[in-house]
């Protein structure tokens, strides 16, 4: 990778200027209260600092795709599945001690869900995060928000569904509407009850694409608060409406990135759920035998959004963008180089959804003076694979 340009002199609270900026843009982020045991410290105006204060420490985040909580809840093989989920998320914070964690989207299975409230199992999906006091955001997926499916096998038999309304009470016969959880609502929910989710609201002129926000990675010095790397994350729809990044969220992202990091001084990554086109054609390349790569490259065709819209355009042109991590796809956990940037994947972690792929997290790792960005898959058994470095 080509070396970063020359960082210009910046202002000495780059954290309190995006903030402004965040408010200005009517987005939201919801910051931790003052607690001692949180891992990394976190700052009062919405940035992450290293857990370390020394040069050349870093900050590691790890990213839990597709967990699919909910999952044919009414049998027991769903529970079961979710029981499983937890288990890898628990072996992977424990074994990495990442310092951050990205949900990336399908958190739930939403069809799957013939309750109102599907943020019980988004609460049960973000449990061993929380219970460790690591901090955490996520953005959505395209199962996060589906219509819930009636099943076939519900009516064979005795023609009645087989579902438990949570209040007996004909009074509250609205809990049983089965018209599922909207994206505002699970972020909502999220929020409120968590403090420790840097999860945000995005503008209300981007909806119904929700998650639509950047977070702030901080130098661990401590006589300054400047950028590290800037965190972009963007809802890349399905579920209740197509899945695409629009055109008014490329241009919020060109918007925010020029007020942010107008120079492109300071490295930036991008989280969404569901593969751009780009991905399709790097694949193509590789099967060609033009473009080397890490991770499994072909236990699967790469499923794309519905259409390409400008976000793509706008990334390719910015150089301070080095990295976007998406998941959706099972099967995959590669990372390629395109233009120049990686794309990449992050690694199945749920036991829900479609495969029998092994699961596991991709892993990230800035480095501050010198910079770099590292990645890995860190998988269920505790094996390692997949070691690139992504920006130096």
């Amino acid at each position: 990778m080509a070396k970063l340009p020359n960082r210009s002199p910046a202002p000495t609270d780059w954290c309190t200027i995006t903030v402004i900026f965040l408010i200005w843009q009517n987005i939201v982020i919801v910051r931790p209260e003052d607690d001692v045991t949180l891992r990394p410290a976190p700052l009062r105006d919405g940035c992450l600092r290293f857990s370390g204060g020394s040069k050349g420490s870093s900050f590691k985040v790890a990213l839990f795709a597709d967990l699919h909580f909910g999952e044919n809840a009414w049998t027991d093989w769903g529970p079961q599945q979710d029981f499983n989920s937890v288990k890898v998320m628990s072996t992977v914070l424990d074994v990495e001690r990442p310092d951050f964690v990205v949900y990336l989207g399908d958190v739930i299975t939403a069809n799957n869900l013939p309750i109102h409230n599907a943020s019980l199992y988004w609460d049960q999906a973000i449990s061993p995060t929380r219970a460790r006091n690591i901090p955490w955001a996520s953005l959505f997926g395209n199962h996060d928000d589906a219509p819930f499916e009636w099943p076939v096998d519900w009516f064979s038999s005795s023609g009645i569904p087989q579902i438990l309304c949570p209040f007996a009470n004909a009074s509250e016969g609205d809990k049983c509407s089965f018209k599922g959880t909207t994206r505002l609502e699970l972020m909502k929910n999220e929020i409120r009850h968590n403090v420790l989710s840097y999860t945000g609201f995005g503008p209300r002129n981007l909806w119904p694409s929700v998650s639509n926000y950047v977070l702030t990675i901080v130098s661990p010095k401590s006589d300054h608060n400047l950028p590290v790397m800037f965190m972009y994350f963007l809802d890349s729809g399905g579920g209740s409406y197509p899945e695409v990044i629009s055109t008014i969220q490329s241009e919020w992202f060109r918007n925010k990135s020029q007020e942010v990091n107008p120079d492109s001084s300071i490295p930036e990554i991008v989280f969404w759920h569901i593969p751009s086109k780009a991905y399709k054609k790097v694949a193509k390349k590789v099967a060609a035998g033009r473009t080397k790569c890490v991770g499994s490259m072909f236990e699967e065709p790469v499923a794309t959004q519905e259409a390409e819209m400008g976000i793509m355009k706008l990334l390719k042109e910015r150089p301070s963008v080095k990295a976007i991590f998406v998941g959706h796809n099972h099967g995959l956990d590669w990372c390629c180089p395109y233009e120049k940037m990686w794309l990449c994947f992050a690694r199945h972690t749920g036991y829900g959804g479609y495969g029998t792929w092994g699961r596991g997290a991709r892993i990230l790792e800035i480095t501050d003076e010198p910079f770099s960005l590292k990645s890995w898959i860190r998988m269920e058994n505790g094996t390692l694979h997949s070691e690139v470095v992504l920006a130096t």
